[in-house]
């Protein structure tokens, strides 16, 4: 485990909150000068704790569907299995890939704007690796609230809670190449300058700063955020899949759990479980507290839950790679 201070902690609420704010924002909200600031995110860097910055986009606003997969391995061996996860990560509709610890092994969300497309794909995926599947659960993506992760910072604005969301169903937004361009370049890297993607896009400053301005606008562009190793501070991620005997408590149920300050995420999905949560906590006894806390809460609405823990991320895009 790797020990820091609260500077450190403050920053990387920061960094969650808008990745794209320049140095002196974050200087004068944590009482560091900009040049400590960059020195600290340095260091945070070189200690492994501080992956990569990304941008947290809308693709159902560009017309995509989504779709979600968890897999059970049999008769696999490493080779085998880190075989199968490159096969999803180099796909080019795939947005997030992820290995767990729990009732399944491996998940894959994909991004999809045509069902022929998937269909391909997913035929050639069967043809290599359906002997390795033990079980495979199909999904469709629907909804995901992302909360900013108040816990890295103790007590530093605990209350703040504002959430990202992200609704598949909603109407198409008019967008060109350009602007898919754009997106593709700040999915990857939500701190490069406006004057990088400028030359590379071989366009002005201007039409690129007003461009992101309008897609932020429009909400394609939902936040700046960043890609933070909390294991290495000593924290677990859980991820619980939640089924409910009083579907109509659902809200309710959002409304109280969304004031814990380990929760980062609620999902929700076509065909899987009622309410799925995704928390970091310090160890299993604190997950154990939590949903203790909740269950008692809510007795007769919660039926029964199940969750996976110790994720490796292999891949978190966005938007589909095209």
């Amino acid at each position: 485990m790797v020990k820091i201070d609260l500077k450190d902690r403050k920053i990387l609420y920061e960094l969650d909150k808008d990745s794209r704010q320049s140095l002196s924002h974050i200087g004068k909200k944590v009482g560091l000068h900009k040049n400590v600031v960059l020195y600290r995110i340095k260091r945070l860097k070189q200690a492994g704790i501080v992956r990569y910055f990304y941008t947290v986009i809308d693709s159902f606003k560009l017309g995509y569907n989504c779709f979600r997969f968890y897999f059970v391995f049999q008769n696999t061996t490493p080779d085998i299995r880190n075989d199968i996860i490159n096969h999803f990560v180099k796909n080019k509709y795939t947005w997030w890939v992820g290995t767990f610890e729990g009732d399944y092994d491996l998940a894959v969300v994909m991004w999809v704007k045509e069902l022929h497309d998937f269909h391909v794909f997913w035929e050639e995926t069967l043809k290599k690796y359906r002997q390795y599947f033990l079980s495979q659960i199909f999904c469709n993506y629907v909804q995901l609230h992302l909360l900013r992760h108040s816990f890295i910072a103790d007590d530093y604005k605990k209350s703040d809670r504002e959430t990202y969301k992200i609704t598949g169903g909603g109407r198409k937004a008019k967008t060109d190449s350009l602007d898919f361009k754009i997106l593709e370049i700040l999915a990857k890297d939500a701190r490069i300058p406006t004057v990088s993607i400028a030359k590379k896009l071989n366009s002005t400053v201007d039409t690129i700063s007003n461009r992101i301005k309008r897609l932020t606008k429009l909400d394609i562009i939902q936040g700046f955020r960043v890609v933070i190793n909390y294991s290495k501070l000593g924290y677990q991620f859980y991820k619980v899949n939640i089924n409910l005997n009083r579907y109509n408590d659902r809200g309710r149920i959002i409304n109280h759990i969304k004031k814990d300050p380990h929760l980062v995420m609620i999902d929700k999905s076509i065909g899987y479980y009622d309410l799925e949560l995704d928390l970091w906590v310090k160890n299993l006894k604190q997950f154990h507290q939590i949903m203790d806390k909740l269950t008692l809460e809510f007795p007769e609405s919660i039926k029964n839950y199940h969750y996976v823990h110790d994720p490796q991320l292999h891949k978190m895009l966005y938007i589909p790679e095209e």
